[in-house]
């Protein structure tokens, strides 16, 4: 089942989803266009009047790397995505410019240390003011908000939903300091078990298997005096969780000293990273408040409780249709749509060498990329060219080449080229 398409009408006004039958019906009647390929709209050829369609929330599900989104009307997911963000990209390569720099300065020694005012000092403090994110943070904010817009320029979006905390600390009541037992009621244990996963890396700690059922584990047995901390917990496959049984980890690990040290460690240490996490959350959730719409909020345990209740596969998409507060969901879709942000191209104005050091200047660097088109496209559209569909990369002079997914890249005259979507910075599968 493929996702539900989106509606518009000759007004473009936003209508309820309709499903890929419909669409295409309409499409072979005449009675429709298509308005947009990705995410897969029509616009209806005639008036829609006093058309009140059912809303239809937005259900987000952020991550460090894929988020996962969601379109729910009632009690139905009609639409499934997957958003891929660039920020380890953009990081890297604000690293790379930074080394490139530096290394440069280091080179001329000539040139007088340079001291900064203090007017200088307060302007560079001023960018990092109460609330400030680094770039690779802000832009995963960014990009989801991108798609916000989109959902409610294309759906009738009444209400947003989203995954707040990986886990709720406050009804875990603090258990790296307090040591209190687990939480009780329907979701006993949910939130522990997904603070572990985030904790341990999803890896079973003795042995380090991925991608198999893990178990809530008692480094120090119970009855050997250990509790229910968190500190005392960790994750062990089923083999590794019988295998040890009541042992204590000194014996159990006796043969592995370094392993034992470095659980004993991890064990420890308290997870450093749900604060960043928690932070771009936080500034997610205030935009999606300034856009006026009705903003509920759910804990990532709770969404495995609702996902593991509905019998669901781990997906993000399916994350994001189980957030918040949920009775009972039906799947419309199997087959997300699968988005990695590209970026819009760059605005350096050199080509460097292994060494850091530039050795030309690219064509067209004065300009802000990106650069104006070459006969009426850019790098990066996607188009259609003698059967063949993929990305074209322009050129001034000749053929332009074009990537289709599987196969070598060929090149065709401009003229054989027709367009399907053209570059908003995101790939799609």
């Amino acid at each position: 089942m493929s996702n539900y398409v989106l509606v518009l009408d000759d007004g473009r006004r936003p209508l309820s989803p309709t499903s890929p039958a419909r669409a295409r019906q309409l499409l072979r009647d005449g009675k429709a266009a298509v308005f947009r390929r990705y995410p897969f709209t029509i616009i209806l050829k005639r008036k829609v009047p006093d058309a009140e369609p059912a809303p239809v929330e937005v259900k987000i599900d952020p991550g460090s790397k894929t988020t996962g989104l969601a379109l729910v009307q009632g009690d139905k997911v009609l639409w499934g995505g997957e958003l891929t963000h660039r920020g380890h990209q953009i990081r890297d390569r604000l690293q790379m410019r930074r080394e490139r720099r530096r290394g440069r300065r280091n080179k001329l020694r000539y040139r007088k240390p340079r001291y900064r005012t203090k007017a200088q000092i307060n302007n560079a403090d001023r960018k990092r003011k109460k609330g400030w994110l680094a770039p690779s943070l802000l832009h995963r904010v960014e990009t989801i908000m991108t798609w916000m817009d989109r959902f409610r320029r294309y759906a009738p979006v009444g209400s947003i939903a989203m995954e707040l905390v990986k886990f709720d600390l406050q009804q875990m009541q603090n258990p790296e300091i307090s040591g209190v037992e687990y939480q009780q009621g329907d979701l006993a244990g949910f939130e522990v078990k997904e603070y572990l996963l985030a904790k341990w890396g999803r890896k079973c700690a003795y042995c380090g298997a991925e991608g198999r059922p893990l178990e809530v584990e008692h480094i120090q047995p119970r009855s050997r005096g250990g509790s229910n901390r968190v500190s005392n917990l960790t994750l062990a496959c089923e083999p590794c969780n019988q295998a040890k049984g009541n042992k204590p980890v000194e014996a159990f690990l006796s043969s592995k000293p370094d392993l034992l040290a470095r659980i004993m460690k991890q064990a420890k240490r308290p997870l450093r990273d749900a604060a960043s996490v928690n932070s771009t959350r936080w500034v997610l959730f205030t935009a999606l408040k300034l856009t006026g719409l009705p903003v509920t909020a759910g804990t990532g345990g709770r969404t495995k409780y609702n996902r593991k209740r509905m019998g669901w596969a781990k997906a993000h998409w399916l994350d994001a249709a189980a957030v918040g507060n949920v009775d009972a969901l039906t799947l419309r879709t199997d087959k997300p749509l699968l988005i990695s942000a590209k970026g819009q191209g760059g605005r350096q104005k050199g080509v460097f060498d292994k060494h850091g050091q530039p050795r030309r200047n690219k064509a067209g660097a004065a300009q802000i990329r990106p650069l104006k088109p070459i006969h009426g496209w850019r790098s990066g559209d996607i188009a259609k060219a003698r059967g063949l569909e993929g990305r074209i990369s322009p050129r001034t002079r000749g053929s332009f080449e074009l990537r289709a997914a599987g196969q070598k890249p060929r090149s065709f005259p401009p003229r054989d080229f027709v367009a399907i979507h053209r570059n908003d910075g995101y790939a799609y599968q």
